[in-house]
C-alpha cells in the first residue's frame, strides 16, 4: 500500500460488457467465467454502477477497525515484506538474510510455511474493537503476496487452510464479527501480484550469491524432496512471464500500478483466476464491505473483471436484503466513479465536505506488523486517532483503522493501550460521531488553513499544522449541533466564531448547551465575535484533546 500514480483519460461510461455467464465474450476479449454474476438491476458497466447509493448503515457507522494481517506479519518487519525481501540491499532484505537465509534458498513461500498464527483469538480481538467503538470490522482476505487467507476454491494450494496456519482465517473473523453484531468486510489486494512479485525473478548483483536466481521462477517440478513437494510456486508468485519495462528499478511499480507505462500485461488465465477467487470469497463469506487496494477496480482498465465483481456484489445484496447493503471501497476515483463505489483515501483525508460519503483508511503503525515501531514507541496515540475521526466525520467520511497484528495472531500491549484509549473517549462522546451528518461548514480554525493537499490516493496525513483548541469541527443529528474543540482553551472559554450572533450559519436562537460526556448544562454568551462557552472545570487530561459540546436551538 504505497504511492501510485493517477491513470489519466479514463473512460467512465462503457457499453454493456455482459453476456451470458456461461457463454460468449466481452469487449476485453475474455471468455466469460464459470462463476456467474448474480441477476439484478446492476450490469458490469460504469454507467450502470453509478446508480449505486451508499447504504445508511455505513453512513451511520463512521468508524471501523481492520486486521490487515497475513504471512507478511510473521517477520515483524513492516509492509510489503514479500516484495522488499527480494530487493537487494533493502533493510528488509538484510533482515531476511539474518533471520531466514538467502531468498534463493528461503523465499516468501517458505515464510508462509513457518507462519502458524498459533495464538490467534478472533473473538477476543473483535470484541475488543467493538468495545472501542468500532461499528464494522474488516479483515485482510489476501495481499499483494497472492496468498488467500480463507478456504479458497481457486487458490487451492496457496491458502491458509493448506499452508501455514492451516486455518480458515476469514471464516474465523467473519464468525467473530457476526457474534459481535458487526458488519463484516474483506480487503482484496491480490490483483497486483503479477507485477508486484517481479522482484522474485531477480538475483543478487554482488556478494557470495551473485547471479543465483531468487525463487520466483521455481516450478512444481523443482519441489521434489522439499517441504513444498507437490505445490506449484507459480500458483503463488505468478512469475512465468517476462519482466515489465524498468522492472529492475524498485520504485517503477508505482508508475505502473494501473497497468500502464510498460507494465507487462497479465494473461487472461491470471485475470480469470482473480475474478473467480473474489466471487468465491463473496459467495462464501457474505461480506458487507469489499475494499479493493486498486486505482478504481482491480485490473481496470485492461479488464472488466472488477466491474463484474461489483455488479455481482450489488445484485447479490439486493437479492438477500431487498436493497444494496454492500459497500465497495476503491481509490483514485473521478467524480463519476465515486458514484459507483465509496471513495477511499489512504493515510489522508479530504480537505472539505465531500458531497458523497467517503472513507479514510489508516493505521496506528505500519500496515503489516513492524517490531521496531513497538520498540521505539512509534504508534499513533489515541489522541491522534480521535482527532482524525472527528475531522473526517465533519467532512462526510468514515475512518477505517488498522491495528497491526503480530505473526502469532495477537496485538501488543502498547497497541492495546491505544485501542482502550479510543474506547474511553468513544464511550463518553460517540453520540457526536454515530449517525451524524455534516453541517453547513465542517469547522473553523488555523489547522485547515495549512492543510496538505491529497497526493495520488491520499498521503496528506500529518502534514498540516497540529490541532489546537481553536480548531473546531461540526456535526449534526436531527436539530442538534455538535461542536468539538481539538484541545482545551487555557482560560476554559471555548470561542466558536462561526456561531457569532448575526452569522448566516446559525440564525436561530441557542436555547441550551450541554457538556456531552456528562450532559451538564453550560453557561454561554453569544455576541458579534462568536459564541463563548464556559467549559466545566478541567478534571483530567484524558479527553481534553477533543471536547464536545451539544448545542440546542
Amino acid at each position: 500500500m504505497k504511492r501510485r500514480t493517477l491513470i489519466k483519460g479514463m473512460a467512465v461510461a462503457l457499453p454493456s460488457l455482459y453476456l451470458s455467464p456461461a457463454l460468449g465474450s466481452n469487449l476485453f476479449g475474455s471468455q466469460l467465467l464459470n462463476e456467474p454474476i448474480a441477476k439484478g438491476p446492476f450490469e458490469p458497466t460504469w454507467e450502470s454502477l453509478q446508480n449505486y447509493q451508499t447504504p445508511e448503515w455505513y453512513r451511520d457507522a463512521k468508524f471501523g477497525m481492520w486486521a490487515h494481517w497475513g504471512p507478511q506479519c510473521e517477520p515483524e518487519a513492516g509492509d510489503w515484506y514479500a516484495r522488499a525481501m527480494y530487493e537487494e540491499g533493502s533493510w528488509q532484505y538484510k533482515l531476511h538474510l539474518q533471520k531466514y537465509g538467502h531468498p534463493s534458498k528461503f523465499g516468501f513461500k517458505d515464510v508462509i510455511n513457518v507462519w502458524k498464527a498459533e495464538n490467534w483469538n478472533p473473538e477476543e480481538l473483535v470484541s475488543l474493537y467493538k468495545n472501542a467503538g468500532a461499528q464494522y470490522f474488516m479483515a485482510l482476505a489476501n495481499h499483494h503476496d497472492n496468498f488467500d487467507l480463507y478456504d479458497s476454491k481457486y487458490q487451492k494450494q496457496w491458502n491458509s487452510t493448506k499452508v501455514g496456519p492451516k486455518k480458515d482465517l476469514i471464516g474465523g473473523w467473519a464468525k467473530a464479527a457476526k457474534h459481535n453484531g458487526l458488519p463484516f468486510g474483506v480487503s482484496v489486494h491480490a490483483s497486483h501480484a503479477w507485477r508486484w512479485y517481479e522482484v522474485a525473478q531477480r538475483s543478487d548483483k554482488s556478494g557470495p550469491f551473485a547471479g543465483i536466481p531468487y525463487d520466483g521462477k521455481l516450478t512444481k517440478a523443482d519441489g521434489k524432496g522439499q517441504w513444498w513437494d507437490g505445490l506449484d510456486p507459480q500458483a503463488l508468485y505468478a512469475q512465468d512471464h517476462p519482466l515489465s519495462q524498468r522492472s529492475l528499478e524498485d520504485n517503477s511499480i508505482h508508475s505502473q500500478w494501473g497497468w500502464e507505462n510498460g507494465a507487462y500485461p497479465p494473461t487472461q488465465a491470471y485475470i480469470d483466476k482473480f475474478y473467480n477467487r473474489t466471487i468465491d470469497l463473496i459467495n462464501k463469506y457474505d461480506p458487507d464491505v469489499v475494499y479493493f487496494d486498486d486505482s478504481q477496480f482491480p485490473l481496470w482498465p485492461i479488464s472488466d473483471a472488477g466491474l463484474r465483481i461489483a455488479a455481482h456484489l450489488y445484485n447479490k445484496s439486493i437479492k438477500e436484503h431487498g436493497e444494496v447493503r454492500a459497500v465497495i471501497n476503491g481509490k483514485i476515483l473521478n467524480e463519476n466513479q465515486r458514484k459507483a463505489m465509496v471513495w477511499d483515501i489512504e493515510r489522508g483525508q479530504a480537505n472539505e465536505i465531500e458531497p458523497l460519503p467517503w472513507q479514510t483508511d489508516t493505521c496506528i503503525g505500519n500496515w503489516h506488523y513492524q517490531r521496531s515501531l513497538y520498540e521505539h514507541n512509534g504508534y499513533k496515540t489515541a489522541k491522534t486517532v480521535i482527532q482524525t475521526l472527528v475531522d473526517i466525520v465533519a467532512k462526510n467520511g468514515n475512518l477505517m483503522l488498522n491495528i497491526p497484528v503480530r505473526g502469532d495472531g495477537t496485538i501488543d500491549e502498547k497497541e492495546r493501550k491505544v485501542v482502550e484509549g479510543i474506547g474511553k473517549w468513544m464511550k463518553a462522546n460517540s453520540e457526536s460521531i454515530y449517525a451524524t451528518r455534516p453541517w453547513k461548514i465542517f469547522g473553523e480554525g488555523p489547522a485547515q488553513d495549512a492543510a496538505s493537499k491529497l497526493n495520488a490516493q491520499g498521503f496528506n496525513e500529518g502534514k498540516g499544522k497540529p490541532f489546537t483548541s481553536q480548531d473546531i469541527r461540526f456535526a449534526t443529528k436531527n436539530d442538534i449541533l455538535y461542536a468539538t474543540a481539538m484541545g482545551w482553551p487555557e482560560d476554559g472559554k471555548l470561542v466558536v466564531k462561526s456561531l457569532a450572533r448575526g452569522k448566516e450559519y446559525f440564525p436561530k436562537e441557542i436555547q441550551k448547551i450541554e457538556w456531552l460526556p456528562t450532559k451538564q448544562p453550560l453557561s454561554f454568551e453569544r455576541n458579534q465575535d462568536g459564541l463563548v462557552i464556559s467549559l466545566p472545570e478541567k478534571t483530567s487530561d484524558e479527553f481534553n484533546y477533543a471536547n464536545v459540546v451539544k448545542i440546542f436551538s
